[in-house]
C-alpha cells in the first residue's frame, strides 16, 4: 500500500502553477530497472541513442588518470574542456559553454532569456525539454509541426508563427525523434527573414552522424551575429551519456549572462577530461560512424514488410509500424527495447546497435508482420 505524506492538496496549491502543465521527463529504463524486469536474460538496448561501441577509450584513460583528484572540486569554468572545444570547431574560447549535459543548457537560455508572455517556437514532434524549460518561466510554448510522413522542416510555416512577442526559436537537425534535417536552402531562408528580435538555438546534438548533401552545415558566420546558438552533447557519439556533458557555441555577450545563474561546479571533474579527450579520439569516432551507416543499412529489409522508414541522418531510425506501444510491447516481451511515444501513436524509434542486435531487431519485427501484429 502506497504512503500518503501529509496533504496532497495542500502541496498541490502551493507549488508555482506552471508546474501543473509540465510533465516529468519520460526517459528509457535504466539498467538497473532492465535488471529487475529481465533478471540475466540478454536485453537488447536500443531505445536510448547511446552509442553501442561504448566510450572512448581514450575517455576512459582520461577518467582513470583523473580519479586521484576526486577529493579536489572541479575547475568551475570547465577552463580545459572549453579550450578543447574551441580548438576542434576553430571558435574562441569566450564562444563555448559546457554544461551538465545539453539538458542544463537548453534550461539556463531558457532563465537567461524568458520571462512571462514570451513566446517561444518549437517543432512538433521533438525534443521535449525546449518545451519544458519555455513553461518553466511562463513563457507560451507555440507548436509548428513538420510535414506529415515526411517529417520534413517547413521555414514559411516557422515564419509564419513569429510574431514580436517571440524570443526565442528551437530548431532540433538532424531532428529527434525524426532524423530528419533542416536542409540548406532552408536556412538561408530563416537567415534572410527572421526579426531581429528573435535568437534561434540548433540543437545538433546528432550532426556529426548526418550525411545528407542538402543539409544546413551551421558556420562562425552564422554564430557570430549574435542570435544564433548550436548546441552538441558528448552523451550520442562520444559514448559519454552516463557523464552527463553537453555544450553550446554563441556569442560571449550571451554567456556572460548565462553564467551569472549556472551552477558554480555544474559539470564534474571526471565529465571534464574524458570529454576532452573523447573529442580527440578519431579512431573511435570513425568507427562509431560506421557503424551507424552500416546498420542503417540492415534495416532497409523493413521496407520489403509493409513497414515505413523515415529517412535518418541521426544515430536511429524511426519507424511507422501501425500501433507504436503495441508492438513496442511485444518487442520488449523479446527483451528488444525501442522507443514509442512522442505523440506518434504508429510510430517507434530504434536506435542503430552493434550488427548482432539489428538483426536480431529486423527479425523480431519481420515476424510480427508475418502474423499480422504490426498494425
Amino acid at each position: 500500500m502506497e504512503k500518503v505524506w501529509g496533504n496532497v492538496m495542500f502541496v498541490k496549491q502551493r507549488v508555482r502553477p506552471v508546474l501543473h502543465s509540465i510533465d516529468p521527463y519520460q526517459a528509457g529504463l535504466t539498467d538497473d530497472e532492465i535488471v529487475q524486469r529481465f533478471g540475466g536474460k540478454a536485453v537488447l538496448k536500443l531505445n536510448a541513442n547511446e552509442n553501442p561501441l561504448g566510450p572512448s577509450p581514450k575517455a576512459l584513460q582520461a577518467i582513470a588518470d583523473e580519479l586521484g583528484q576526486l577529493h579536489h572540486y572541479p575547475d568551475g569554468s570547465s577552463s580545459y574542456l572549453r579550450d578543447a572545444i574551441a580548438q576542434y570547431h576553430g571558435c574562441e574560447k569566450d564562444a563555448v559553454l559546457v554544461g551538465n549535459g545539453s539538458d542544463e543548457i537548453i534550461r539556463l537560455l531558457s532563465e537567461t532569456f524568458l520571462s512571462p508572455d514570451d513566446e517561444v517556437i518549437v517543432t512538433f514532434p521533438s525534443f521535449s525539454q525546449y518545451r519544458a524549460g519555455a513553461l518553466l518561466m511562463g513563457a507560451k510554448v507555440v507548436t509548428v509541426p513538420l510535414e506529415a510522413e515526411s517529417f520534413r522542416f517547413d521555414p514559411e510555416r516557422l515564419l509564419e508563427a513569429v510574431n514580436p512577442r517571440t524570443k526565442l526559436l528551437y530548431v532540433c537537425s538532424p531532428n529527434n525523434p525524426s532524423g530528419t534535417v533542416l536542409e540548406k536552402n532552408q536556412l538561408e531562408e530563416l537567415v534572410k527573414r527572421l526579426p531581429p528580435q528573435v535568437i534561434v538555438i540548433w540543437d545538433a546534438a546528432y550532426d556529426e552522424y548526418a550525411m545528407s548533401p542538402h543539409r544546413a552545415v551551421w558556420s562562425q558566420d552564422l554564430l557570430e551575429t549574435g542570435r544564433w546558438i548550436v548546441l552538441h552533447t558528448f552523451s550520442k557519439l562520444y559514448g559519454l551519456a552516463g557523464l552527463r556533458v553537453g555544450y553550446a557555441l554563441g556569442s560571449p555577450d550571451i554567456w556572460q549572462y548565462a553564467h551569472r545563474i549556472r551552477e558554480p561546479f555544474n559539470v564534474n571533474r571526471l565529465a571534464q577530461r574524458a570529454a576532452a579527450a573523447a573529442l580527440y579520439d578519431e579512431e573511435h569516432r570513425q568507427k562509431s560512424l560506421q557503424l551507424v551507416r552500416k546498420g542503417k543499412q540492415q534495416y532497409e529489409r523493413l521496407g520489403q514488410a509493409g513497414y515505413t522508414l523515415v529517412p535518418s541522418d541521426a544515430n536511429f531510425i524511426l519507424v511507422r509500424v501501425g500501433n507504436g506501444r503495441q508492438v513496442a510491447e511485444k518487442l520488449m516481451s523479446e527483451g528488444v527495447l525501442v522507443r514509442f511515444g512522442f505523440g506518434l501513436s504508429e510510430y517507434i524509434r530504434i536506435s542503430i546497435g552493434l550488427a548482432n542486435e539489428n538483426e536480431q531487431c529486423v527479425e523480431a519485427l519481420l515476424r510480427l508482420a508475418l502474423q499480422g501484429e504490426s498494425g
